[in-house]
């Protein structure tokens, strides 16, 4: 297939959230087979010359917030809010043809923009510039809205009902796991390609190069004291107060660390966890401001780390979520070949279990089983790396970089055709 001009679009690009880091292995792929890349969002750390800012795109642009408040939690919608949204939408449709002509785009990717409605007006805008111009559009879907019970309770069903997500013909959709698959067939009557999140296994990581040495006792780890990582955001869902019941249960000197903050949902289950360490006598360290994309210094003369100097430096991880699209942390975890507890979550259950991975397994609580064998991978550095390189090399088979380029192939050519066609 001859290279295509292809148009990411979202709220933001920028940091280390699931949309940002998989539209950027998109984009590394698809440039590696040849194509070019251009992005459009609120917020982006992408290329300059290849990027083109909108702030109206970014969710918590103030008329954005406005128009979002205006439309959950509410049974009937203020005129003024529909008024608000048609604006916005309009701005918002001339800034995809601004986008498209000035980078001659041939294909949009919209990055979870036309999925979950924090940003009602850029949905509408997508779902109608698809429509008035056939560009072909392929709409990556992360988090549906009826995976996030804060947008059930609305006054603005007609918004959803046409664009989160569009049923256009023009439209290919791309959902992370086999759940979602089917849920969108039957609520929306759309089919959708699997394309699970991936990791470059085909290049592991460098080793630590020495920058990270002093990452325990900046944190404040002790030297006989072992580092439990947990690489997520606070947020409920991610099933922290299991990690600190096995920190507590191990009766070993440990400390468990939270690599981000908060995000978007709020501040009380950050306090509930804290509250919870407290109660367990764990010792919680909160360390998002030194954990960055880059390495770098804090305004107050602390050294900033990366995500992966932080998993180079743990002795375990845990991934205790309830729910998850699909699981990066999973595959980061599998990457930097770290021995890691794991939630049975639905989607790890039916896509990512059944490959054959060993990890410690909990079933909705910590029981003494999950203790016990998690005491043994840290008391033997033997199994714990059998256990990561049985690991690495099936992520390598099912969710490397060369499975996603198969797959985005796929994609191109159902909006393309193979290129092969007969003179």
């Amino acid at each position: 297939m001859e290279a295509k001009r292809i148009g990411f679009v979202s709220t933001r690009f920028a940091g280390t959230d699931g949309v940002s880091l998989e539209t950027k292995k998109w984009a590394a792929v698809l440039e590696r087979d040849g194509h070019s890349c251009f992005f459009m969002a609120g917020v982006l750390d992408t290329p300059p010359e290849r990027s083109h800012k909108v702030a109206e795109c970014f969710f918590e642009h103030p008329a954005i917030l406005e128009t979002t408040q205006g439309c959950f939690g509410k049974a009937i919608r203020d005129p003024r809010i529909t008024l608000q949204v048609e604006t916005l939408k309009h701005r918002l449709k001339d800034a995809l043809r601004e986008f498209a002509g000035t980078f001659e785009l041939d294909v949009l990717i919209p990055e979870n923009a036309s999925t979950i409605p924090l940003n009602i007006p850029l949905g509408l805008a997508i779902a109608e510039y698809a429509i008035e111009t056939g560009m072909p559009v392929i709409a990556h879907h992360h988090d549906f809205f009826w995976e996030r019970s804060r947008f059930i309770d609305n006054c603005c069903w007609d918004y959803i009902d046409k664009a989160f997500p569009s049923h256009l013909r023009s439209i290919l959709h791309v959902v992370l796991n086999s759940s979602q698959q089917h849920q969108l067939s039957r609520r929306r009557g759309v089919a959708a390609k699997v394309i699970p999140n991936v990791m470059d296994y085909a290049n592991p990581p460098p080793p630590p190069d020495g920058y990270a040495a002093d990452l325990r006792r900046q944190l404040g780890i002790e030297p006989h004291e072992k580092l439990i990582l947990q690489p997520t955001r606070i947020v409920k869902r991610k099933g922290i107060e299991h990690a600190i019941e096995l920190v507590h249960r191990l009766k070993m000197p440990a400390k468990l660390v939270i690599s981000h903050a908060s995000g978007d949902e709020g501040f009380e289950y950050y306090h509930r966890i804290r509250e919870y360490a407290d109660l367990l006598n764990v010792a919680l360290i909160l360390c998002s401001d030194e954990v960055g994309e880059r390495r770098g210094m804090t305004a107050d003369g602390r050294k900033i780390y990366t995500l992966a100097d932080m998993y180079h430096e743990a002795d375990f991880v845990t991934y205790p979520s309830v729910r998850e699209g699909f699981g990066n942390a999973f595959l980061e975890a599998v990457y930097y070949r770290r021995p890691l507890l794991v939630n049975d979550y639905s989607i790890y259950k039916y896509d990512i279990r059944p490959k054959g991975f060993r990890t410690v397994e909990m079933n909705g609580y910590v029981s003494r089983n999950e203790v016990r064998r998690t005491r043994e991978i840290l008391d033997n550095p033997d199994l714990a790396s059998e256990m990561t390189e049985h690991n690495y090399l099936l992520a390598k088979r099912f969710f490397s970089f060369e499975v996603l380029i198969q797959n985005l192939r796929v994609l191109l050519v159902d909006c393309f055709g193979s290129g092969n066609g007969l003179a």
